[in-house]
Parts: structure tokens; sequence; C-alpha cells
């Protein structure tokens, strides 16, 4: 299956060191050799950066490796197909726009029997991948409930997407990350898990390459940085793993909704 990782930190970061252990399992220390892509935001803005070939090999990939984007919140995406030809439309992450944001989702698993429930038409699917369409039957199913208009508690819209996300369960394997810019949400069905750095800051070492970063000297005390990722990336911190039809929902690095 596919591997995931996101990041929602309190001020400008680059993922730059998670992101270079992610790369190696596209084809090096894993199987999913199928394309990758990250996306970072930038404010309401955002940038995609995608490719067909495995990240181990990608020279767009390098490039993220060696430019250190900084941004609070980032969503990646490293691909085995299973549903959907290898292609670039097939490459996570999504981005479609809702209530003026644009807003990131990207999605490990497989899903069967499913062209029944996601009845869509608002929402269109550009590729063929159940994980594509899922998440514009999502989006479509939060527009029926909340109308064109964004709710004054965007963590409502939250809390009805993991319901929604309960329900795409029961069709197969729906690990999932979804944001609107400023908050990121991290659904489980069976792998997932995340780390919150804050001081004191420490040394991490990749489990991935012989990379090793002493968050010490690249932060401040005040910076605070979560990373979410499909399995840890790091074997010297203490990851959270999270349980099936768990989720959690971060702002600004910080844990501010959860089931």
């Amino acid at each position: 299956m596919c591997e995931l990782l996101a990041m929602s930190a309190n001020v400008p970061t680059d993922i730059v060191f998670s992101f270079t252990g992610l790369a190696q399992r596209g084809g090096v220390t894993g199987p999913h050799v199928d394309g990758w892509g990250i996306t970072f935001y930038e404010g309401k803005g955002s940038r995609t950066f995608k490719d067909a070939c495995p990240s181990s090999e990608s020279q767009i990939a390098k490039l993220i490796q060696s430019y250190p984007i900084k941004s609070e919140v980032v969503v990646s995406h490293i691909r085995q197909a299973n549903r959907g030809c290898v292609s670039l439309e097939n490459t996570h992450p999504f981005t479609r726009e809702l209530w003026g944001r644009y807003w990131t989702y990207a999605h490990n698993g497989q899903l069967s029997e499913y062209q029944d429930k996601f009845k869509v038409s608002r929402y269109q699917p550009v590729g063929d991948t159940d994980s594509e369409l899922a998440f514009c039957w999502l989006l479509e199913k939060v527009v029926e409930k909340f109308g064109d208009n964004e709710p004054e508690d965007i963590t409502l819209v939250y809390h009805y997407i993991a319901k929604l996300a309960d329900e795409i369960r029961a069709l197969g394997v729906f690990n999932m990350i979804l944001s609107d810019g400023e908050h990121l949400m991290s659904y489980c069905s069976n792998n997932l898990c995340y780390i919150t750095r804050k001081a004191p800051f420490g040394k991490a070492r990749l489990i991935d390459t012989d990379v090793v970063i002493d968050f010490d000297k690249e932060t401040t005390a005040n910076d605070i940085v979560t990373v979410i990722a499909t399995r840890p990336l790091t074997n010297n911190e203490h990851w959270h793993i999270l349980s099936a039809g768990e989720w959690k929902l971060f702002c600004k690095g910080l844990l501010i909704g959860a089931q």
C-alpha cells in the first residue's frame, strides 16, 4: 500500500528531514514506486509537486530534499498502485476548492464495492482511483450538510468528516490525511502515527537512511511541529501509534480535536 506524510507547525518550517526518509521508501527501503506528491501551504495559497516515477529516483524529489520550502502545513504521499494506472492524474495528494480554501487530501489503502456509494456531481474525479473518488464524495457530503458558506466553528466539519471516514472504512482500508490549509486531520484505519516536537529539542535519526539532525540547532524555544506518517520515520524518538477508527485534528502543531 501507499505511505503518508504530513506536518502541522506553528511557524513556517521545512520538511526536508522527514521527506528525505519517506522518499527512500519509494523504491529503496519500500515498494512504493508508482509516483509521489507533496503539497505545501503558504497562507491561503499552495504549491504542489508531483511525479509518476519513484520518489527515490525523481529529480523533483531531490529538489524537495535540497530546497527547504517553509510551510505551516504539508501533505505528502508515495504511491503503490492498486486502483488506477500509474499516471500523474492518479498521483496524490488531490486538491479541491471549498469555501474559498484549497482542501488537500491523501489516502493510503484500498476500497471495494464503493462505486454505488460514492455518487458525485459537484466534485468530479480527474483520475480513476478509489482514493480521489472518495475525496470528491467527502466534500460533496460536507457541502450537503453545511451549505455553501463555511461554518463559524470549522471543528464541527471535521467531526462530521470523521463520521464519513468511518463509513468509508467499512469498505476497506482507509488511512487519510486532510487539510484546509490551516487545520490538519489524520484518520487511521490500520497504520498511522504522529510525533509532536517542541522544546527541549534533541537529535533525531532517520530509519531509512543515515541522516541525523539536531533540532535544537534548527529551531527556537517556541516552535511546535507535529509530523504524521504511516510508519515512524525515526528510530530514537517516541511516536504515538493510532488505533483503528482513531482520528486527530491539529492546528499550528497543536492537537485540538481527537477521537
